[in-house]
């Protein structure tokens, strides 16, 4: 495993108070693989990743990262990473250029070697073109193209990436997406936090869910929303929910049904899962105009991972 932790925990003190952030986390990353972390904000998940960086402290637990043991030997365990955070590091005053080579450099790289690999990166993150202007003229997409560039610039193991497409626009994201994928193909491993679904759908090959400072489940998204049981189907209620809720519950192919809080219009969402959506929704239909109930609405989905999220801390990530 590129990565082993067990029990791993960090509490804050604030103010006299302690806040335990990670709450015994226990992780296992294979080499060669995309790992995410999916949660909210506050979750957990920065914290983690900065234990495991050797940027802060566990308070408790083990790890190892790439065969180094986190505690006994941090500064092998730097060697072998990179690390890219959400605020990103470059300096607007400097080229891109400029700054690969100062962080070849800062590696241990000769000077000619530095500058070699510095063109290699600017050209596989697309930043030939520019890369001797200050790199404050760059967009948000370019200068967090750089900002990977950097982390990997030493050609590390791993690559930690801490939220790498906040704020971007919809086509950088996409062109993110690409270039963490052309690293794991190139064999770098990644391990990424995100709080956005279609980013963990699309990129992980395994993540977990952190929750309050706990993983509550891990697996490949397939694996996840199998958790599901079967398809998904939301139906808007106004006035009828507790009498449409237990008529639906009594019939054999509902598995699971669930009601929400009334809306400010004072329609309740119950979420029902079926075995086979397509068939269930016409039967639905049925049952209920056979009690005089008119639904204001019904929606059919196949299990996504909020609806994952949603099974396993009671809240959904798209409203946080």
């Amino acid at each position: 495993m590129l990565i082993q932790t067990k029990g791993l925990k960090k509490t804050f003190t604030t103010r006299g108070k302690s806040v335990e952030a990670v709450r015994g986390v226990d992780l296992s990353v294979k080499e060669g693989e995309i790992f995410g972390l999916l949660g909210t904000n506050g979750a957990g998940k920065t914290t983690t990743l900065r234990m495991l960086a050797t940027l802060i402290e566990p308070s408790a637990g083990e790890a190892t990262v790439c065969g180094h043991d986190l505690l006994a030997a941090p500064a092998k365990v730097r060697q072998s990473i990179g690390y890219v955070g959400q605020a990103g590091g470059t300096w607007g005053e400097v080229s891109a250029r400029a700054e690969l080579v100062h962080q070849g450099r800062l590696y241990g790289m000769r000077k000619k070697d530095a500058a070699q690999r510095a063109g290699e990166v600017l050209q596989a993150f697309q930043l030939a073109d520019f890369a001797d202007r200050p790199s404050k003229t760059y967009s948000g997409g370019q200068r967090r193209r750089l900002d990977i560039a950097l982390g990997i610039m030493h050609e590390p193991q791993l690559l930690f990436l801490d939220e790498p497409t906040t704020g971007l626009d919809p086509q950088s994201r996409a062109h993110m997406w690409e270039e963490v994928r052309r690293l794991r193909d190139w064999g770098t491993s990644v391990v990424l936090t995100t709080h956005y679904l279609d980013e963990a759908d699309a990129l992980c090959d395994r993540l977990v869910i952190v929750d309050e400072g706990a993983v509550v489940i891990e697996g490949t998204p397939a694996q996840l929303k199998q958790e599901v049981s079967g398809d998904l189907v939301l139906i808007g209620v106004n006035g009828d929910a507790p009498r449409a809720e237990e008529l639906l519950r009594q019939r054999s192919f509902v598995r699971e049904i669930e009601s929400s809080e009334p809306d400010p219009a004072g329609i309740v969402t119950l979420r029902l899962y079926v075995d086979e959506g397509g068939s269930a929704v016409p039967l639905l239909l049925r049952e209920l105009d056979a009690a005089d109930i008119s639904p204001i609405s019904i929606e059919l989905h196949r299990p996504s991972l909020d609806d994952v999220f949603l099974k396993q801390t009671g809240r959904s990530l798209r409203d946080e």
